[in-house]
């Protein structure tokens, strides 16, 4: 199953039962019957009350990896959900923060959740945006037609709420999209080819990063973990000489795409450049009327 696409207007309320921007926020978007609950590690025992939590659903819990500019990531069900999360706060340390979702007329049932945490492992697995605590892919349940149609909707909502919240690293890089300017990158030894995209740059697959400059020593420590990172996750695969993107993966700025890909630090707005030779820089210039 691939990931939800959408191009449709939405509005999403998140409301602060405590008033506080960072503590619990409860989260409804339009024309949808889930409801989200984010609760800070801090406040879990102020949030053990709320009424989310003794009912089905999914959850996700997030930290900062301690060897990896990524998140760590948990994702898990339960029927209902508080019990798990008990267990969790007493098991798991490396989790800040836990985002739950639940169905506001209680209409999830324990196949479906587990077919959500099913579909969310995988998705998280296949962006590679975030280091995965799960051990392996839990098995989805048997569901009828009419239910995985019901419970894929279901998910897409959630897919659409989750970035808004800063959670988006269970989406994969976008595709190319029409009037998209492709900008290509060279150096001695590889080119790569990638586009400016909301979230940052993404670079295609096929595209080709040097091993570690030798003439850059203080590379630094940031882009030498992202790149221990995708080299582990097998997003850059090692071809001698070079390593090969195996993916389209996006990246948070064009200046670490381009740190990624020629082993030093520089700036991608400079390296980037079209196939006339126009940097990335002069076209955000002359977009924005510079």
């Amino acid at each position: 199953m691939s990931q939800p696409v959408f191009n449709r207007g939405f509005s999403v309320c998140v409301f602060l039962p405590d008033g506080n921007p960072d503590g619990i926020k409860v989260v409804e978007k339009s024309n949808w019957s889930g409801c989200g609950l984010v609760v800070p590690r801090a406040l879990f025992g102020e949030a053990k009350t709320r009424p989310e939590l003794t009912r089905t659903g999914v959850y996700v819990l997030v930290g900062q990896a301690e060897l990896s500019p990524l998140p760590q990531v948990y994702v898990g069900e339960g029927d209902p959900v508080r019990p798990r999360l008990e267990q969790h706060s007493r098991e798991k340390d490396f989790w800040t923060h836990v985002v739950v979702f639940t169905s506001k007329d209680q209409n999830l049932n324990k196949a479906h959740v587990q077919h959500l945490e099913s579909r969310l492992v995988r998705l998280a697995g296949a962006s590679k945006r975030c280091v995965l605590d799960n051990g392996n892919v839990p098995q989805a349940p048997s569901l009828s037609e009419a239910d995985t149609a019901a419970v894929e909707g279901f998910l897409a909502d959630m897919m659409l709420c989750l970035p808004i919240l800063g959670y988006g690293f269970f989406e994969s890089a976008p595709a190319v999209a029409p009037r998209v300017v492709l900008l290509t990158l060279t150096a001695k030894g590889i080119k790569a080819h990638g586009f400016e995209s909301p979230n940052g740059f993404v670079v295609r697959a096929g595209s080709m990063a040097r091993k570690e400059d030798q003439d850059a020593p203080s590379m630094h420590a940031f882009l030498k973990w992202t790149r221990a990172d995708l080299v582990r996750q097998g997003v850059l695969v090692d071809r001698g000489a070079t390593y090969e993107l195996a993916q389209d993966y996006e990246f948070s700025s064009p200046s670490t795409a381009a740190g990624v890909l020629l082993g030093r630090s520089c700036n991608g707005r400079m390296q980037w450049r079209t196939a006339d030779g126009r940097t990335l820089k002069s076209l955000q210039d002359a977009e924005a009327g510079a």
